[in-house]
């Protein structure tokens, strides 16, 4: 039983474990740079995620019209004209009736002859599809989007749907009013016997109750990982983003990858071409085109390297083509057009009529 002295006590340890843990004073230099107090300005700028009851929305608003101007310049390259997407990404829109409007649940999600299973299927609630866009897209410059073009590339995603009419405009104001139009907004449920448990509509017993089977183990695991060129410091040198102590290190992304037993990578333009190549790998990371092009590996789009080799020494038709952009060369996704100068794109271009070297 503690005492009332054991109560004083194990109170102040507390206290000073709070302490501690609110950060180190001005004079506590163990640890440079760590322990600072977020700025107000620094907590609002990661404070933006969306409840399911709407809180967190920013002020705003964006009409049906104006969403397909915005996704026509940055959406539709990756995710079709109409939301159909293309062989890299999953489909947002389609498989979704006017009876599931009214009802609020998608009967093809249980129809196993419909063959796939779109993002309107699936969303139960708008807050999820306004916060997804709002921080992660478009995928090679997540957060550019302000809140006015989030809200109508919102709109027009749910007009495709035949969830809201063409002169709909979406705001703060009336999320609610377009939640109740979801087709699968009674979609969820708690009977899955995780969290939060039988008290809120889980079932008594979870689903984890398999017994260890420890036979035919495999032998030693080896994990490795590692990061292709086209995306070695694409966001700055991993090295110089980590604290000073404890056991993780960055990798140094400024230099070519180190693999044990082999030589470094030839480049394959002349040396005195190198600063021109870097400069031009700098210039292509900075207006996001390996974001869908990669160096030697095809992603989105054909790598880098391949497109050199079709088009060797044509450095005035690749400058054009990169400023107007173009669907067809290479598959049926579309490159939108690029916003870089002339000076930048004929830099980029020569780098890659000389083989997109390194």
């Amino acid at each position: 039983m503690f005492s009332c002295r054991d109560l004083g006590l194990a109170l102040a340890s507390l206290a000073c474990a709070l302490g501690v843990m609110a950060g180190p004073t001005a004079s506590d230099d163990k640890y440079p740079g760590v322990g600072r107090a977020a700025t107000p300005k620094e907590l609002a700028a990661w404070d933006i995620d969306v409840r399911p009851d709407f809180k967190g929305l920013p002020p705003g608003s964006g009409s049906v019209a104006q969403g397909q101007d915005v996704w026509e310049a940055k959406c539709a390259s990756c995710h079709g004209v109409f939301g159909e997407s293309n062989q890299v990404f999953n489909p947002l829109v389609g498989g979704t009736t006017g009876q599931d409007v009214k009802t609020g649940r998608v009967a093809r999600l249980t129809d196993s002859a419909y063959p796939s299973r779109t993002t309107l299927m699936k969303v139960a609630t708008l807050s999820t599809l306004w916060d997804y866009i709002n921080r992660a897209m478009p995928w090679n410059q997540p957060k550019s989007l302000t809140p006015d073009e989030v809200y109508a590339v919102t709109a027009y995603l749910l007009n495709l749907g035949n969830v809201v009419p063409d002169n709909f405009t979406l705001s703060d104001r009336n999320m609610a009013e377009a939640q109740a139009r979801l087709p699968n907004r009674q979609g969820m449920s708690t009977a899955h016997a995780l969290w939060p448990g039988q008290e809120l509509g889980g079932l008594p017993k979870p689903d984890v109750t398999g017994s260890r089977c420890m036979r035919d183990c495999p032998g030693a695991i080896t994990v490795t990982s590692t990061l292709p060129d086209f995306a070695r410091n694409q966001h700055g040198n991993l090295a110089e983003q980590n604290r000073p102590f404890g056991p993780q290190r960055g990798a140094d992304t400024s230099q070519p990858e180190a693999r044990p037993g082999l030589a470094p990578p030839l480049p394959t333009v002349a040396k005195a071409a190198l600063p021109e190549a870097k400069s031009a790998l700098a210039l292509a990371g900075k207006n996001a085109c390996t974001a869908c092009h990669g160096l030697a590996q095809k992603m989105v789009g054909p790598s880098f390297v391949d497109i050199g080799r079709k088009y060797p020494g044509q450095i005035d038709y690749l400058a054009a083509k990169i400023k107007s952009g173009g669907v067809g060369l290479w598959g049926p996704i579309t490159m939108p057009a690029q916003t870089l100068s002339e000076a930048d794109a004929k830099t980029i271009a020569i780098w890659l009529a000389a083989g997109a070297g390194r």
